[in-house]
């Protein structure tokens, strides 16, 4: 399955109010491992960056004043993201910038079936107590050094980190390693198989060994049998 992660950074708050994107930074996941493909994009508000912004994220109005405008990128955005569900930390607030956007250039809005919101999914896991992007990085060990500043790229990339242990993907994955191992036949080409940790007890009774012995003694020394049978036991010391 194919989902993106994606986090967006504002002017502001309130896109109903003026306020417009700067920044959006995706991650793409295949069966909830990120696959190393990313988008991300830096926007032209075309309007000042007030400070209280400016203290979150560190994008100047002059930085951004080279940047594109939304609609020069705004195909590339929707083909990266395909039809694929979208991971975001608090859905409801980057969705409403995006379709802001989406509906000054009059194009679809996303519909929000396709949103999974993982503040949401986080309460619900983690009731009672604070689950900011910061504080799921804390509770999962997950190095987030790196945030000085919100960054839509690198919060997306450490919010792909957070989903997986959130949906409970990366106990998953270490618990089926720690059951099996790939066996590649020829060496390459051929799919992994499952490898019995515990060998399956035998089947062949003593008697059964016995008489497929006796069998082999009749066909001669020179019998191909007699090489897959264990070595006589030295006789003991006199």
């Amino acid at each position: 399955m194919r989902e993106i992660v994606l986090d967006t950074e504002t002017t502001g708050l309130d896109p109903l109010r003026g306020d417009r994107l700067v920044e959006i930074g995706c991650v793409e996941m295949l069966n909830r491992m990120p696959t190393g493909q990313t988008y991300h994009v830096y926007i032209n508000p075309e309007r000042d960056m007030p400070a209280e912004a400016f203290a979150v994220h560190g994008l100047s109005a002059e930085f951004l004043s080279t940047k594109p405008l939304f609609h020069e990128v705004v195909d590339a955005f929707l083909e990266f993201i395909g039809d694929a569900p979208l991971v975001i930390h608090n859905a409801s607030f980057d969705i409403s910038f995006i379709n802001a956007e989406l509906d000054r250039i009059k194009r679809a809005a996303i519909p929000r079936d396709r949103l999974v919101d993982t503040l949401l999914l986080a309460r619900r896991k983690h009731p009672g107590v604070s689950n900011r992007l910061d504080d799921l990085c804390s509770r999962y060990s997950i190095d987030n050094s790196r945030r000085t500043k919100h960054g839509a790229l690198l919060d997306a990339e450490l919010l792909a980190e957070v989903y997986v242990d959130l949906v409970g993907a990366r106990q998953s994955q270490l618990l089926l390693a720690s059951e099996s191992e790939e066996i590649r036949v020829n060496a390459i080409g051929d799919a992994p198989r499952r490898q019995r940790l515990v060998p399956l007890a035998p089947r062949i009774s003593d008697a059964e060994r016995d008489a497929h012995r006796a069998f082999i003694a009749t066909l001669g020394d020179k019998a191909i049998w007699n090489e897959f049978l264990p070595a006589p036991a030295a006789p003991p010391a006199g």
